[in-house]
């Protein structure tokens, strides 16, 4: 397995659950590319290199910390990596696993609509971070930006198959195709043709104004819910919010097909406190899980999350989550659970 520590609190996050994972003893190695980072970038223009990648698709999956530097004002660098990585391996299924680990840590004052517990499926290759589009007129009281919203009836039917398969009883589909004719019409016949495939299912549908409403007011209500790529990105860190914060927020972008996937905490570089030693490693270890369930080491998987449910009653976590531990004192609680 390939890891990409990255930026920011990426290396701190990342040496902390790999020490919890060697605590476990499961059959995996792990091939360190700590080379690759925005320092890298600013020397060479390049971060992710063929060689790199060639290491990475010898592996069976790749987990990574974060990545970005605010002193990089464009995005050509974050794109050069996770978007070729996507685009590379192909992996066009986003899943975004929330879960209440303790009720303290809802915001939602109705202890009987807490218990949130649901997957947000996104489209991960198309739809507006697909990069195509462009200025008219740059750096003048005259211009013009288009960004345009890619949908295919490939990309879309997939996505939409993927969120069924995942779901024991219920898929959402969140659009916007009362304003967004175009694509909405494309996302709202694929919906209804795999509906059809899965009548196993109960398929509802909801506008994303209303689906983000109605995830705050009662998100018991949702199981799986499938949407495009911004919508998604969207909804997931509104979902994060009401399970404790970004802190516990894991994901995966996989290719069902191949088994290929890129794990990932979704908290991102937070360059105001890297370097302090503070950051939650939670969402880190909980990705690894994820990546562990996928390669079918479900025992191990279900270790760490008994094992962070653990620490986190116990109060043993960072500061974000109430408590005063460093990011190494807060992995080393979790191993404690072990």
């Amino acid at each position: 397995m390939t890891v990409l520590p990255g930026d920011g609190i990426g290396p701190e996050v990342v040496e902390a659950t790999l020490s919890t994972l060697d605590a476990l003893d499961a059959p995996l190695s792990f091939d360190v590319l700590d080379h690759v980072n925005a320092s890298a970038y600013r020397r060479s223009g390049h971060a992710l290199t063929d060689g790199d990648l060639a290491r990475i698709t010898s592996g069976s999956a790749v987990l990574l910390g974060a990545f970005g530097d605010p002193a990089l004002e464009d995005t050509d660098y974050v794109r050069s990596v996770l978007l070729r990585l996507r685009l590379e391996f192909d992996l066009y299924a986003n899943y975004r696993p929330v879960r209440l680990w303790q009720d303290r840590l809802s915001p939602l004052r109705d202890p009987s609509k807490r218990a949130v517990d649901c997957v947000i499926v996104r489209e991960n290759t198309e739809g507006l971070y697909s990069g195509v589009g462009g200025a008219l007129r740059a750096a003048t009281p005259w211009e013009t930006a288009v960004d345009a919203d890619i949908s295919t009836y490939h990309g879309v039917s997939r996505i939409i198959d993927f969120a069924f398969s995942v779901a024991a009883e219920k898929v959402c589909m969140v659009d916007k195709a009362n304003a967004v004719r175009s694509g909405g019409s494309l996302w709202q016949r694929c919906w209804r043709e795999a509906a059809e495939r899965h009548p196993d299912k109960r398929a509802s549908h909801l506008y994303v104004d209303a689906a983000a409403m109605k995830l705050v007011t009662d998100p018991t209500e949702f199981e799986v819910v499938v949407t495009n790529n911004s919508y998604g990105d969207i909804l997931s860190d509104l979902t994060a919010a009401l399970a404790g914060g970004l802190g516990l927020a894991a994901s995966a972008s996989l290719n069902p097909e191949t088994g290929f996937g890129l794990y990932e905490p979704v908290h991102g570089t937070a360059p105001d406190i890297a370097g302090k030693g503070i950051a939650n490693p939670l969402a880190t270890v909980l990705t690894a899980a994820l990546l562990y369930e996928r390669l079918e080491l479900t025992a191990e998987a279900d270790a760490l999350r008994r094992a962070v449910t653990a620490a986190i009653a116990k109060g043993r976590v960072t500061p974000d989550l109430g408590g005063d531990l460093s990011t190494r004192e807060a992995a080393a609680a979790v191993r404690a659970e072990l």
